[in-house]
């Protein structure tokens, strides 16, 4: 639901997903990394690493959580999967190494996927 809309607008909106307490979803997240493979390791970043980045930026903060509810970001965004990929990118790119950060991939259900690259700059 969006705040900014009317209880009409949401519905024909949003439609089934149009709750005003909201509903879950059991999100599936990929992410991808880029870079130059290390010569030592022969990875570009370590899983293990990796795998401490995507709990602290994504299950710490949004596991078995109501979106908007429980997470300040949401308060004022409209929680969607593309919005919920937007924050994890957002904050995947606090904790990574600078340039690694490739794409999160969100799957809502096995139908709805959201692809997110960031910001494009020209």
């Amino acid at each position: 639901r969006s705040k900014a809309l009317s209880d009409e607008e949401n519905a024909q909106l949003f439609g089934k997903c149009n709750n005003p307490h909201g509903h879950g979803h059991n999100y599936k997240v990929v992410v991808t990394v880029r870079g130059e493979i290390d010569p030592v390791s022969g990875m570009v970043l370590n899983l293990t690493d990796l795998k401490e980045y995507m709990q602290e930026a994504i299950m710490e903060p949004l596991d078995h959580k109501n979106l908007d509810k429980d997470v300040p970001y949401f308060a004022e965004v409209v929680s969607t999967t593309e919005n919920v990929a937007v924050f994890i990118w957002e904050n995947l790119k606090k904790l990574l190494p600078m340039g690694t950060l490739y794409k999160v991939k969100v799957y809502e259900t096995d139908q709805n996927i959201v692809v997110y690259k960031g910001e494009e700059t020209i």
